[in-house]
């Protein structure tokens, strides 16, 4: 009895021995590669402040030009089989005439779908591998580039282009757009915080996008100088982007984010598709723990059968946000993606529209996370349609315009950083007479800052 218990013992401290280096070996490993990115952004960042800055970005365009122009290659041989492939399907439908049966069109069909399957995966393979390179390769040459500045340091220049574009306010030059509207305005009950407020029609994808110039080729643009110098700092530049529900795959406005992404090689963070992925898991946990919580609600009677419906779907709600970071985007570090559909269209939305309660978790969670400059679609949506008239977009814009000031009084008391710039996005296809409206309504709704002029008497 006594060996019994002896050999029981063994094996208990045997598996806890096991189990002990199992999770001090994991814990080593997260800690090595926790410290490695310490490193890694406290290099990029003290480089990023020194001379170093132009030579790093003509390497990050360097980079950003190899995959752009595969990419366009790839998107040139995807359509050129696509065509051919249509053509083929063409004689093969006319071909039913002369003999041949549905079983030969399944057949043709099904070898297209693998031919198409084969090539996309082929280029796909092909930029993960220059993708990875890229990505070692930057890294290795910017550790080796803060090895050699340790002889000399880094300052950064009088006459340096860097600081020559700090304090400028024509940061959105490059935009193209030309209707805007700036306002300071002061808020608080007592201790009362400035914040710059700018009303501009532009499209939300010219935030994203590097340009290209008249041949199609990647332009230097001035922007990502800024949004170089803002990156690993507690200055961040987000944005709010309206997404679909479907994970699976995305349509409209997110398809075009995901494929700009595509275009340039994100040096800094997960790739846009291993981020969604992993958006993706956290997803299921949380839509399974909302699930549990619409069961055991104690208020559970008074939901109505719509909401229960609701509460029990497999996808996003609407107001619901999913968050991505960046460093290969025009002027952008963090893109906050906002579920919505096509209810917003109507002109009746209450300020509990979870719509408007997902704009109040995004501006709490820009306040927690340093992104000090937040670009919001004012109308929430990124295109005009027929209905939205001079009427429909004053409504809109009120509520939002109220709502957020409302968010913006309650920043102080969530901590954090201060949204001190504010913008708010209207589609470019918005008319003159409406934009003129939608910005005069910012004075009336926010305490604008005007000088007080007093006469003095003879």
């Amino acid at each position: 009895m006594a060996n019994y218990g002896s050999t029981n013992m063994e094996n208990v401290l045997k598996k806890w021995e096991k189990a002990y280096s199992e999770a001090s070996l994991c814990e080593n490993v997260e800690k090595k590669q926790s410290d490695d990115l310490e490193l890694y952004s406290a290099a990029y960042h003290k480089l990023v402040h020194s001379p170093a800055l132009d030579t790093i970005l003509q390497t990050e365009h360097t980079f950003a030009t190899v995959i752009h122009r595969l990419v366009k290659q790839r998107d040139e041989e995807l359509d050129s089989l696509a065509s051919k492939q249509t053509e083929e399907m063409s004689k093969a439908l006319e071909g039913l005439s002369l003999g041949l049966t549905e079983a030969d069109i399944t057949a043709v069909a099904k070898r297209q779908q693998e031919e198409h399957g084969i090539e996309i995966a082929s280029w796909e393979s092909q930029l993960e591998i220059i993708r990875n390179s890229q990505k070692v390769e930057y890294r290795t040459w910017l550790m080796s580039l803060l090895e050699l500045s340790y002889d000399s340091p880094l300052i950064t220049p009088i006459s340096s282009p860097v600081n020559e574009s700090r304090g400028t306010d024509e940061v959105y030059n490059t935009l193209g757009q030309t209707l805007q509207e700036s306002f300071t305005i002061h808020l608080g009950s007592q201790m009362k915080q400035m914040y710059n407020i700018r009303i501009l029609s532009a499209d939300v994808m010219d935030f994203c996008m590097l340009r290209t110039n008249d041949e199609g080729e990647l332009e230097r643009q001035p922007q990502r100088m800024q949004t170089a110098l803002g990156l690993y700092s507690n200055d961040l530049s987000g944005i709010v982007l309206l997404s679909d529900n479907h994970f699976g795959g995305f349509s409209g406005v997110t398809k075009d984010f995901v494929g700009i992404c595509e275009m340039s090689t994100e040096l800094h963070f997960p790739s846009v598709e291993e981020q969604l992925e992993s958006v993706r898991e956290y997803v299921k946990e949380g839509i399974e723990w909302r699930k549990i919580n619409a069961i055991c609600d104690t208020n559970l009677l008074s939901f109505s059968e719509q909401q229960l419906r609701k509460s029990s779907t497999k996808y996003l709600q609407i107001g619901d946000v999913f968050i991505t970071r960046h460093s290969n985007l025009s002027d952008a570090h963090v893109v906050f993606h906002m579920v919505a559909d096509d209810s917003l269209k109507s002109g009746d939305i209450t300020s509990r529209h979870p719509a408007i309660l997902g704009l109040r978790n995004v501006m709490k969670c820009a306040c927690s996370n340093d992104v000090t400059t937040l670009t919001i679609p004012i109308l929430l949506s990124h295109d005009m349609t027929e209905d939205m008239s001079l009427s429909w977009c004053s409504k809109r814009a009120e509520l939002v315009y109220k709502c957020v000031k409302g968010f913006m009084i309650e920043m102080a008391s969530w901590g954090g950083s201060e949204l001190k710039n504010l913008q708010f996005l209207v589609p470019t296809s918005i008319s003159e007479d409406i934009f003129t409206s939608l910005a005069g309504m910012v004075p009336s709704i926010f305490r604008v800052s005007n000088p007080l002029v007093l006469k003095a008497n003879a």
